[in-house]
């Protein structure tokens, strides 16, 4: 198990980006795909590494609504 800091933005279409809903949490996990498969609502659609390392899950409905999730340990 890790130690992460994760931060959760949810983003529906109506109010974009500039008004998600931001929440940061600390959790332990197997894996961040792990962690959202059992936590999240939605479906995997994206998984990408930034250059610091962390880790950055993107769950979605397909119809606009999306939630990222920001991993780092």
């Amino acid at each position: 198990m890790h130690d992460y800091e994760i931060f959760i933005e949810e983003i529906n279409p109506c109010g974009g980006e500039k008004h998600s809903q931001k929440t940061l949490i600390e959790a332990e996990a197997a894996s961040p795909e792990a962690y959202v498969k059992e936590n999240g609502r939605y479906p995997i659609l994206e998984t990408t590494t930034t250059d610091k390392g962390d880790v950055v899950i993107v769950t979605g409905d397909n119809q606009g609504t999306f939630v990222r999730y920001t991993f780092t340990e």
